[in-house]
């Protein structure tokens, strides 16, 4: 599926900084949205309806798949995640960038759909430091940290499929590369041709 703009996707283990990343980029770069995805899981602190998810109930969400309103989803947790396909799709045909953050499952079938979206995996510099962060985060009991270190294992075991990889031990410098990635990607003659097909044509150029 060919657009003019780009599609972002970024994953990564629970605790190694993807929010924080992409909600700093997002400040930072006026041309860049960001994609809410819809969620089964009950809200953690400050977190609010439509802002960084759409929390709806199980039924809701299976109904949701039924009726094809999802790019993807995917079982993360212990809970359903998925992905609107209309959001998406319409801020796209305007040439607007996106930025979503979702898990490997749902990257790679994004992946499948969009063959120019770009995939970032954010790696955390350290087992013992991912750790350290779930439980500075205070979010989660001594289980299931546990839990989400066990899952980090086999999430991160799926880096080597995505297109560029960070490694967050310095916030600054994580954000940077997060940064380089989306410009250098505007750059490219493919998304170029998309976002600026006038030109292109004007000049002779496929």
């Amino acid at each position: 599926m060919e657009t003019p703009g780009n599609l972002f996707c970024v994953a990564a283990p629970s605790g190694a900084g993807k929010s924080s990343l992409v909600k700093a980029l997002l400040e930072l770069d006026s041309h860049l949205m960001v994609s809410v995805s819809h969620t089964t899981r009950a809200p953690r602190g400050q977190e609010l309806h439509g802002r960084e998810y759409w929390f709806v109930d199980e039924a809701e969400f299976r109904a949701m798949i039924e009726r094809g309103e999802f790019f993807e989803w995917a079982h993360v947790h212990g809970h359903l995640y998925g992905t609107s396909r209309k959001a998406i799709e319409a801020r796209l045909a305007q040439g607007e960038d996106v930025v979503l953050e979702i898990d490997w499952q749902g990257a790679l079938q994004i992946k499948q759909l969009f063959g120019h979206a770009v995939l970032i995996f954010v790696l955390p510099p350290s087992w013992d430091e991912l750790e350290q962060r779930l439980r500075r985060r205070g979010e989660d009991g001594p289980a299931v940290i546990t839990t989400r270190m066990a899952n980090a294992r086999a999430e991160v075991a799926q880096a080597r499929h995505f297109d560029y990889v960070i490694v967050n031990s310095l916030f600054e410098t994580a954000l940077f590369d997060l940064k380089t990635v989306v410009h250098s990607q505007r750059l490219k003659y493919a998304a170029q041709r998309r976002a600026r097909s006038q030109v292109f044509s004007a000049l002779g150029l496929d």
